[in-house]
């Protein structure tokens, strides 16, 4: 290995292969040293991360979309036995649950390893949280670069915009830690590692949806294909019986099919299910909605880009450290999906991994 710096691709959108043209000659350009794979399959990203972590590269670098970012992260950490393993507190989480009698421990493959942001995809929605606002392809580049330099103290041209690099460059920190989300899903059975927000019930059908839509829809803007998926999701809406605990307080039973646990701001193409969500206060936030019809449900969904959902008094908003949620009935099981990627069923467990990942700033 003889760069720091490697990049993995989402091979499988046009968007990011395009975008991997104009970062690969930013890169040589500025004479910073990378190594990269174009991921083409669904996994493929999370093992190539695992494997660059391991061989001690110290920054990822990612040209694509949340999903792309959601597996890359699932490289980053693994779960571990406590009582099975030995292993030793100091590491980054220790928790338990319903999937383990025992303590599990979150551990980094690399500690030293920094998550680098580069916008390819259709929502980029951790991004957007990262700036506070939609985030710019350029931008990700110039932050990458002058993190490179002062991770290795290159002093190449600049083939981008040298003065968005230098500014960048001045800043005391190239990096800032940020919260992950740790999940288990069907009994505990199948575990998971997330950014952005995990969401249950039509939240998880529309970006089941977003993924398989075809090439036309692919043009849409982010917003636009979320809005397109929501239409048929919202035709085939019901109510769950399912029953909510926070923390180590009672379970709390409602009717609902729209649930989220968001770590940021952002999610699902800019949707704010938690305007004031931050991805390093070490708290996830628990949104429900309950007793709603389908044409409240539809006016909510619209007003939710903008946060507006929040003023309904059948909207509630809990922040915790760690949520359970159940269905009653088999009837009631609810999907689930994290950072565009459906992952199981309920029951979902959930916990805040407080500022666990590194990411290029």
């Amino acid at each position: 290995m003889n760069a720091e710096t490697f990049v993995i691709v989402n091979h499988s959108a046009a968007r990011a292969r395009a975008a991997w043209i104009e970062v690969r000659r930013a890169l040589l350009g500025a004479g910073v040293s990378f190594d990269a794979h174009e991921a083409r399959e669904f996994g493929d990203a999370r093992s190539s991360a695992r494997d660059a972590l391991a061989a001690g590269y110290r920054t990822l670098a990612v040209v694509g979309g949340d999903g792309t970012l959601g597996e890359v992260v699932n490289g980053f950490f693994t779960i571990e036995n406590e009582a099975e393993r030995n292993v030793i507190k100091s590491d980054v989480d220790r928790t338990s649950g319903p999937e383990a009698s025992n303590s599990v421990v979150v551990r980094a493959i690399n500690h030293a390893a920094a998550l680098a942001v580069l916008p390819a995809g259709t929502g980029n929605d951790f991004a957007r949280a990262l700036e506070g606002h939609r985030a710019s392809l350029a931008h990700g580049i110039a932050r990458l670069i002058a993190h490179c330099r002062a991770e290795v103290d290159a002093h190449s041209k600049l083939s981008v915009d040298a003065e968005l690099v230098e500014e960048i460059n001045r800043t005391e920190e190239t990096t800032r830690r940020v919260d992950v989300l740790r999940g288990s899903v069907d009994g505990g059975t199948r575990s998971f590692f997330c950014l952005n927000a995990v969401t249950l019930g039509i939240g998880a059908e529309v970006a089941a949806r977003v993924a398989a839509q075809g090439r036309l829809a692919r043009g849409l803007s982010g917003e636009g294909r979320f809005a397109l998926a929501a239409l048929p999701a919202l035709a085939r809406w019901r109510e769950r019986r399912v029953r909510v605990r926070v923390d180590d307080g009672d379970a709390r039973e409602l009717r609902t099919n729209l649930i989220a646990v968001v770590n940021s701001r952002f999610a699902g193409g800019g949707m704010m299910f938690s305007p004031t969500a931050r991805i390093d206060d070490g708290l996830l936030d628990v949104v429900t909605a309950s007793r709603l019809s389908r044409a409240m449900l539809a006016r909510e969904m619209t007003r939710i880009h903008a946060g507006g959902h929040v003023a309904n008094p059948r909207v509630s908003i809990v922040r915790a450290s760690r949520v359970i949620i159940e269905h009653v009935t088999k009837a009631d099981a609810l999907t689930v999906e994290a950072d565009g990627d459906v992952r199981g069923m309920t029951p979902l467990e959930l916990c805040v991994v407080p500022r666990a990942l590194r990411v290029v700033i």
